[in-house]
């Protein structure tokens, strides 16, 4: 247990409160080394059929607001997808195995471009944060080497800033979301412009979870690029506020202190980094008597386990800097 010496408390006991039976086949075999048994034990949990329930033929969810412009609409039923995915994949580890992951993947697939982007949030705008968003939560349900994953990651590779980074090429121009609408092509990228943390720390997870470019030297830039941001406000209008960074949320969506500290441990950053060590200290300082955590979190999505699966990841965390000490 090396990595609980960042920590003022023991913060294991509070999972022993949390009846969830997912969260603890995790806790068990993450933080207490013990043989959990094979995840397909989970895939037959009520909440898991529930959510299956409701994704369509396609393989996709739908998206619970309207939308009008065809557009939209297709890139908010990826949206959408995205997010079941991100708790089915996160919370009930359903892979590459399990039928619907399969039909989910080739629903995103076929929204998949030439290029190997995908678009829809932003109309017909490159979308590097969303590309990489689902090509994410693919990766880590178990599509590592197919083609599609590929050819999206050699785009977001394509796509870097001159810094290093990465920037939403649409918010370098400062349109008027009305004149968005009438463009038929993507905002080419300048690369001269500053990136936008909040991007570049989205576009940095999925890097960070294949195990073939988290060692990339251009990567591990845009890593240290990212750590020098931390607790810092953005170059954009999108989350500018410095304040963002600690609203924590679990499945990761928008870059906060926890995702951009579990990209640089997977990335095999030091925890001695100041930044990172910066970090660290905040989340030491937000943790309870108890050994939980004071946080603000966003998209609980109603469970009631929800700070304790925060609680999770952040130990995960913890144990990936104490390995590389």
């Amino acid at each position: 247990m090396n990595w609980q010496r960042f920590l003022r408390y023991n913060p294991l006991p509070q999972f022993d409160i949390a009846n969830d039976s997912a969260l603890q086949f995790q806790v068990e075999r993450d933080l207490k080394g013990m043989d959990s048994g094979s995840p397909k034990i989970l895939w037959e949990l009520p909440l898991v059929l529930k959510i299956l329930k409701k994704q369509q033929d396609n393989g996709s969810w739908k998206y619970p607001k309207k939308k009008k412009d065809p557009r939209e609409i297709s890139g908010y039923a990826q949206l959408e997808t995205f997010r079941q995915l991100g708790i089915l994949v996160e919370k009930y580890l359903l892979n590459i195995d399990h039928p619907a992951i399969q039909k989910a993947a080739e629903f995103l697939f076929s929204c998949q471009t030439n290029e190997g982007d995908f678009r829809g949030i932003y109309l017909d705008q490159y979308s590097p944060n969303y590309t990489a968003a689902y090509l994410e939560i693919l990766i880590k349900a178990g599509y590592i080497d197919d083609e599609h994953i590929r050819r999206g990651l050699k785009w977001l590779h394509s796509l870097r800033q001159d810094d290093g980074g990465w920037v939403v090429p649409l918010r370098t121009e400062h349109l008027r979301w009305s004149e968005v609408k009438d463009l038929n092509e993507p905002v080419q990228p300048r690369r001269e412009k500053v990136s936008s943390y909040m991007v570049t720390g989205v576009v940095l997870r999925v890097f960070a979870a294949h195990p073939e470019y988290n060692r990339d030297p251009h990567i591990l830039h845009a890593g240290e690029l990212l750590a020098s941001r931390i607790f810092k406000a953005d170059n954009y209008t999108d989350r500018k506020a410095p304040d963002y960074w600690t609203r924590i949320s679990f499945p990761f969506w928008f870059t906060d202190i926890l995702s951009t500290l579990d990209s640089l441990s997977r990335l095999g950053f030091p925890s001695d980094q100041q930044n990172i060590i910066e970090g660290i200290d905040w989340f030491a300082k937000q943790q309870k008597a108890d050994g939980s955590w004071s946080l603000h979190l966003l998209r609980g999505g109603g469970d009631t386990n929800h700070k304790y699966w925060i609680s999770l990841v952040i130990c995960r965390m913890l144990d990936r800097f104490a390995k590389f000490c």
